[in-house]
């Protein structure tokens, strides 16, 4: 099952993607039928069929309207975490190898040992802990975009790069338990001449915004995902590159990945919403790719629906972040 989030009548609404033309809207929206889900302790594919209403929309015009929002949102942004990890894929560590050369090419970088640590030991058998992976903060839900809509870079970045990903989206339970609602295709975009210039700097670069979607997948993820990505430069395709994800491609699985996020208390508050980056082996950037203001990120998965799509929109000014004396 996949559904999107649109607005509809000035709310959110989730809806049932029926066919590549038609969405079926439901009684409320997403965050809303996640814990009906959790306090009725029931999938939550019978919660969306159950609150289907006879109302259905054209997909196409929700996107041309501008209507589509990101599959699952919290009414209060504070409350929705988005973060992320790297290193995770198959292939993934060559190019970040490069970026954080050593002055001595005969030992591994930080980034290859994080790497082989995940290859030996990041899918352990069920129920133990395997391997820590990186990770990163992105911020809250402001830092979200919808599909479809500008992805905005600061006037201070260096650069403006996609990154293509999974993204799982989880509710904490009232009693601090997480519960991942599903999976979306995610453009978690980075900083990454910031990132290549010293890889202490890797927190800098990833405190950006992101965006998820169109389409959230219920259920269990493909072990093998074939997806391409792209950017599209006055209407014409400037880059493309397939991309492999799911666990079969993955040093890490997704339930080790899960556990070393929400070990922490801190991440288990109840109601909130999550957004968890699984990682990614594909970058215009390593290509030499130059991205500029009103470039496309294309970021489609088959598996998924819709392409998820954000045109990039440099700020033209750095805001003023001058500390005052109280």
């Amino acid at each position: 099952m996949r559904i999107i989030q649109c607005l509809h009548d000035g709310a959110a609404r989730a809806a049932l993607v029926e066919d590549e033309a038609t969405v079926r809207l439901t009684e409320a929206d997403t965050y809303t039928l996640a814990r009906r889900a959790i306090a009725a302790g029931r999938p939550l594919a019978e919660i969306v069929e159950a609150a289907l209403t006879e109302t259905r929309l054209d997909y196409q015009a929700l996107i041309d309207e501008r209507r589509l929002l990101p599959p699952l949102t919290h009414d209060d942004p504070a409350h929705c975490l988005v973060t992320g990890t790297g290193l995770t894929h198959l292939g993934s560590a060559d190019t970040r190898a490069s970026m954080h050369a050593q002055a001595d090419e005969s030992e591994l970088t930080d980034s290859m040992r994080m790497f082989k640590l995940g290859v030996e030991g990041g899918k352990p058998t069920a129920g133990a802990a395997g391997a820590q992976p990186e990770w990163f903060y992105k911020g809250d839900g402001d830092c979200v975009v919808a599909p479809e809509a500008p992805m905005p870079a600061p006037a201070f970045a260096e650069d403006a790069g996609e990154e293509p990903e999974l993204a799982g989206l989880y509710v904490i339970g009232d009693d601090g338990r997480p519960w991942r609602v599903g999976y979306a295709i995610g453009n978690e975009f980075s900083d990454h001449v910031t990132e290549r210039f010293n890889y202490l700097w890797l927190a800098h670069s990833k405190l950006r915004h992101c965006s998820f979607g169109p389409e959230l997948l219920i259920g269990e993820l493909p072990e093998h995902l074939e997806g391409t990505s792209r950017i599209v430069r006055d209407g014409e395709t400037l880059w493309e590159k397939p991309f492999l994800t799911g666990e079969a491609n993955m040093a890490h699985s997704v339930a080790n990945l899960e556990h070393h996020h929400f070990k922490y208390a801190g991440f288990r508050r109840p109601g909130d919403v999550h957004v968890h980056f699984f990682g990614t082996a594909t970058l215009s950037f390593a290509d030499g790719v130059q991205t500029r203001d009103g470039d496309r990120f294309e970021i489609a998965l088959p598996a998924f629906g819709r392409t998820l799509r954000n045109p990039l929109a440099f700020e033209a000014d750095a805001a003023d972040a001058t500390v005052q004396s109280l």
